[in-house]
């Protein structure tokens, strides 16, 4: 293999990218009412969609069974050269099939298709040449025609493949969208790692596993200063007599009084306390407890329950759920 030292790597990487975004929108202009019809067609279908491809085009095809899969739309993925020889029993009568192709001509492509149609099943063609064999032999076409690829030969699937990644997911989302898929029904199927945790743990979930630093209004300065000492949250609640919230004592509130050289003795709770402490509800998510920290550049946040102080959540907390 030669090497050509002289080529500038940066020019090429830029070359590639301008000739793929620009495949990908050219492609908005390919759509026609087929993607309607095609989206209908699987709202409506009782069983799932098989997405099969040979080649690159099976990698996409990956790709796309497992975005639909996790917005709400049953999908199989069915290699096109493993279905002729035995794989075919995955097609159930119910099920719409989706073939990807750049060509359309190729031979497994050509013999997966027909035997499709014997099933009788509804046949989604997505096709890089709309007069191939699997377009003509499509009930519905997807066009993922382009004009060039970005491989210097033009040859290796690059600028083809990123638009049928790029078809796939206006499919899944224009599915999503259909079937009014929520961030909770998202938190279904993404019920692990951070981006499940962002769309379900609760405050409630954290704060129950801390200390529940308090002082009442009239407690001396030096015993709600231990009382932040032995909770080790940085932060204690100031109640009233009838237990309601009246502010907090932080680290930062004992530093910022003894900056001023005040005196100590006689001083209560009440005195240094910040009046209207960040509060969170217990049923807020984690992920909004994280933003209210961030937000107002503080590590830690009173937890309440109608209006009543229930602990502390604290940045270490969302840490450790990888929330961060």
């Amino acid at each position: 293999m030669t090497t050509f030292n002289h080529i500038n790597a940066q020019e090429v990487a830029l070359r590639t990218i301008r000739l793929e975004a620009q495949a990908v929108q050219d492609a908005a202009d390919l759509l026609t009412e087929d993607f309607n019809k095609i989206v209908a067609v699987v709202l409506e279908a009782k069983g799932r969609l098989i997405v099969s491809g040979i080649g690159k085009s099976a990698v996409i095809a990956q790709k796309i069974v497992a975005t639909l899969n996790s917005t709400g739309t049953p999908a199989v993925y069915l290699h096109a050269a493993e279905a002729i020889h035995g794989d075919l029993g995955m097609i159930l009568p119910e099920d719409v099939v989706m073939v990807i192709s750049k060509s359309g001509e190729s031979p497994e492509i050509k013999v997966l298709t027909q035997l499709i149609k014997n099933f009788g099943n509804p046949l989604i063609g997505m096709v890089g040449h709309t007069g191939s064999y699997l377009a003509r032999q499509s009930d519905f076409v997807l066009n993922t025609t382009v004009q060039q690829e970005a491989c210097p030969n033009n040859l290796a699937p690059t600028s083809s493949t990123t638009v049928q990644m790029v078809m796939g997911d206006a499919l899944a989302v224009a599915l999503m969208e259909k079937r009014g898929f929520s961030s909770s029904d998202f938190a279904k199927f993404h019920p692990g790692g951070a981006l499940g945790k962002k769309l379900y743990l609760r405050v409630s979930d954290l704060y129950i596993h801390n200390e529940k630093p308090s002082v009442a209004t009239d407690t001396p300065l030096r015993e709600a200063i231990l009382e932040i000492s032995r909770k080790r949250l940085g932060i204690t609640a100031v109640l009233e007599a009838d237990g309601t919230l009246a502010g907090a004592i932080t680290d930062g509130d004992l530093r910022r009084m003894l900056e001023k050289n005040a005196s100590l003795v006689d001083v209560t709770a009440a005195q240094i306390m910040t009046l209207h402490p960040k509060t969170i509800d217990r049923q807020a998510l984690a992920i909004d407890a994280l933003e209210l920290m961030r937000k107002n550049n503080i590590t830690q946040l009173l937890v309440l329950e109608n209006n009543l102080y229930q602990g502390v959540i604290h940045l270490h907390d969302l840490l450790r759920e990888g929330l961060i």
